[in-house]
């Protein structure tokens, strides 16, 4: 019987962004992949900060399920793994970090947030989405799951984006290192060659985990549900 999958996107992005990770899963899944608050059919949702999210994730209705998040996602996975520890059996951590350690980079980073949020509210959501897609660690997606890409972030809202990025942030999540110890389900981190700064938080996450693997895809950036869905379903599947 196909075990229950839960996947969470990252910033920008709604549930179908994991449409080319679930076509290289097949059937070995029964998978959900919601929107989080702020984003798609949920762009209204409040609120969309770290308890939010973990107080939806509580209230689904599989028992026990396998957690997986790319970047945002990974934060909110990693919160929902330490707040739900009986309900997540498997940890799947993709281009993830377990959250800015000094607290003036914190600052720093929340303030940088607060000053784009400000700018998505105001601005023009197309012209924005050009800008984030078209970051150095975003690139090598192919064309065709690029433009799948774009129209599904288009589906979001500004107050939405900006809310959660306000409150899904690098700058207002508390970082989560001196828990990683209380992690006790097997748990795999991911990350592309390319993605350094990611990759290397892989590598001191994984130092602080009992049972936990990394996941270094060759050649790969950021963007690994959608430049490398295949070595993301190949992490998911070990």
């Amino acid at each position: 019987m196909p075990g229950e999958l839960v996947l969470l996107h990252g910033f920008t992005q709604t549930g179908r962004s994991w449409a080319p990770v679930l076509a290289e899963l097949g059937e070995r899944y029964r998978a959900f992949a919601p929107d989080l608050p702020g984003h798609g059919a949920f762009s209204a949702r409040r609120p969309a900060d770290p308890p939010g999210c973990v107080a939806y994730l509580r209230a689904l209705r599989a028992p026990r399920f396998t957690l997986v998040g790319y970047s945002m996602g990974a934060r909110v996975a990693l919160r929902a793994a330490l707040d739900l520890p009986g309900r997540v059996e498997r940890l799947v951590l993709v281009s993830g970090s377990a959250g800015i350690e000094d607290d003036g980079e914190r600052e720093a980073r929340r303030r940088a947030d607060e000053a784009l949020a400000a700018r998505i509210e105001t601005g023009d959501l197309e012209a924005f989405l050009d800008e984030w897609s078209a970051q150095p660690l975003l690139a090598g997606v192919p064309r065709g799951v690029a433009e799948l890409d774009r129209r599904t972030r288009s589906a979001n809202t500004p107050s939405g984006l900006a809310a959660a990025l306000r409150g899904l942030g690098q700058g207002a999540f508390e970082p989560m290192w001196d828990r990683l110890g209380e992690l006790a389900m097997p748990v795999t981190l991911v990350a592309g060659e390319r993605d350094e700064r990611y990759a290397e938080a892989a590598r001191r996450t994984a130092e602080r985990i009992a049972d936990a693997e990394v996941v270094i895809v060759p050649g790969a950036g950021h963007a690994l549900p959608l430049e490398r869905p295949d070595a993301v379903a190949d992490a998911i599947g070990r």
